[in-house]
């Protein structure tokens, strides 16, 4: 009975694209041994944007910066234009000797509302004493803001407000 189980089990198919001969059976076992691809990290949901732009904005507080608190370097995107999405977002931070940045104290909040999505960056990348490189952070189209925090060992707080149009 296996004699004619084994016969009436078809040859793999196969499909020409081109000169390239694709086995059905080969390509399924090349792709479940393919590591998984990063997929890029939703910062905030298209709702989650409009009603941070529906929201009044945020009272208008200016202090002055805390001498010798860290600085939070953007790297990427670049700000001269509209930024595709997913983007890139790299953030270098920079200390005051001898303090040292407490990577725990990363905080990234969005838009009018203030939305915490430090979790959803710290997911897709991790921070570090020198900053966080996340390679594909993916926005939906329009205007977004962003405030990126950082503490050193002094307690001091270094901040950045970043603003940049998705196209």
């Amino acid at each position: 009975m296996s004699a004619s189980v084994k016969a009436s089990t078809p040859a793999p198919r196969t499909r020409r694209a081109g000169s390239l001969v694709c086995h059905a059976a080969t390509a399924a076992a090349l792709v479940a041994c393919l590591p998984a691809m990063a997929q890029p990290v939703w910062l905030v949901t298209p709702e989650e944007a409009e009603a941070s732009r529906a929201a009044p904005p945020p009272s208008a507080t200016r202090s002055l910066p805390v001498p010798g608190a860290p600085k939070v370097n953007l790297l990427a995107p670049s700000l001269s234009g509209a930024v595709p999405s997913p983007t890139r977002i790299q953030v270098r931070f920079e200390p005051t000797a001898p303090a040292a940045i407490k990577p725990e104290s990363f905080k990234v909040r969005y838009g009018a509302l203030r939305l915490d999505i430090t979790n959803r960056i710290a997911s897709a990348a991790k921070v570090t004493a020198q900053g966080i490189d996340v390679p594909e952070a993916a926005l939906p189209k329009g205007s977004h803001r962003l405030w990126i925090e950082v503490q050193d060992s002094d307690g001091r707080v270094g901040s950045r407000q970043v603003e940049f149009t998705v196209e």
